[in-house]
């Protein structure tokens, strides 16, 4: 660790690097160009740069409210829904290349708008909605291949709440039952178990975007009821408990976007409900606080899921 000053306070230095090809891979996967129809769409970014979204390939099967955990080397795209079906589909890309996802398994049930969380060993998926909002953990070994298996039960049971990760802890936060929640609580990866009460946001929401780096996890913007939207980035630091800081605002309000990707310094978010469907991506810096700020331009689609190979997790 490192002290930044007063208004910075202490910062974590990573022992490895996720470098790739100069920087962090931030991949969005599934989605919906027009809030019902599901997309097999995959695109990346280098996070470190500005500029457009590139073709990857595509997912197994088209559908949106989908959610992704990753370790360095992998990113895995589960659940989801489209128009008559949800699924328990698990499937998986390597960051260092581009092509098609390749099939890993089942979650335990179809389900869709979970939380992901994930460390370098293993990725979580956080309650969820089936049929109404859910409360259970589950999660996958992320170097193999094969189904969810069950690891505790949420302190809440609510849909699209946002994850964020620490190298121990994966967190979840806000959600919907039917109610917006402001609730956050965690798990312990290398255990199973139910999660703990961490804090509250600054704002009860949904369908937001999150990020994290070795330290902070970030919220942002998110669904405050119906189709009303909230501006709002908070943060937490997560080897604490507590309730969340305010951060600073987004430059475009929207919810639905669900595509936070992150490196060490930088979070990401892209796409969205305004509830027309926006391409606009934007970012932040994880250590300062302030309002985000234009990267460039997505493939127009919400309700997708994003990861990384260098978030807070790795």
């Amino acid at each position: 660790e490192y002290f930044k000053g007063d208004t910075l306070n202490w910062s974590q230095i990573e022992m490895t690097s996720p470098d790739l090809d100069g920087g962090a891979r931030g991949v969005f996967m599934g989605g919906s160009p027009d809030n019902s129809a599901g997309s097999d769409e995959i695109a990346y970014i280098t996070i470190s740069t500005l500029g457009n979204t590139t073709d990857f390939g595509n997912l197994t099967v088209s559908r949106k409210s989908t959610t992704s955990v990753s370790s360095r080397t992998r990113a895995i795209c589960g659940g989801g829904t489209a128009p008559g079906a949800t699924y328990n589909t698990l499937d998986y890309i390597t960051f260092s290349s581009t092509g098609d996802a390749v099939d890993f398994g089942d979650l335990l049930n179809g389900k869709e708008a979970q939380a992901g969380c994930s460390s370098q060993t293993r990725g979580i998926w956080n309650g969820g909605y089936q049929g109404g909002a859910n409360n259970t953990i589950e999660y996958v070994t992320i170097a193999s291949t094969g189904n969810g298996v069950d690891f505790g039960d949420t302190s809440v049971a609510r849909s699209a709440p946002m994850g964020v990760s620490s190298s121990t802890r994966g967190i979840a936060g806000g959600g919907y039952n039917p109610g917006i929640s402001n609730v956050i609580d965690y798990v312990i990866f290398t255990t199973t178990g139910n999660s703990t009460d961490f804090g509250d946001l600054t704002v009860a929401r949904s369908s937001a975007s999150s990020g994290s780096n070795s330290t902070r996890g970030v919220f942002l913007t998110g669904n405050i009821g119906s189709t009303n939207m909230t501006n709002t980035i908070d943060y937490i630091t997560m080897a604490t408990a507590g309730n969340a800081t305010d951060f600073g605002d987004m430059t475009t309000t929207f919810w639905g976007g669900r595509g936070g990707m992150s490196s060490p310094t930088r979070i990401n978010t892209g796409g969205g409900l305004t509830p027309t469907v926006i391409n606009t991506m934007e970012y932040i810096q994880i250590m300062t606080t302030g309002n985000s700020i234009d990267f460039g331009d997505a493939s127009t689609l919400s309700i997708r899921t994003a990861t990384s190979n260098g978030h807070g997790g790795l």
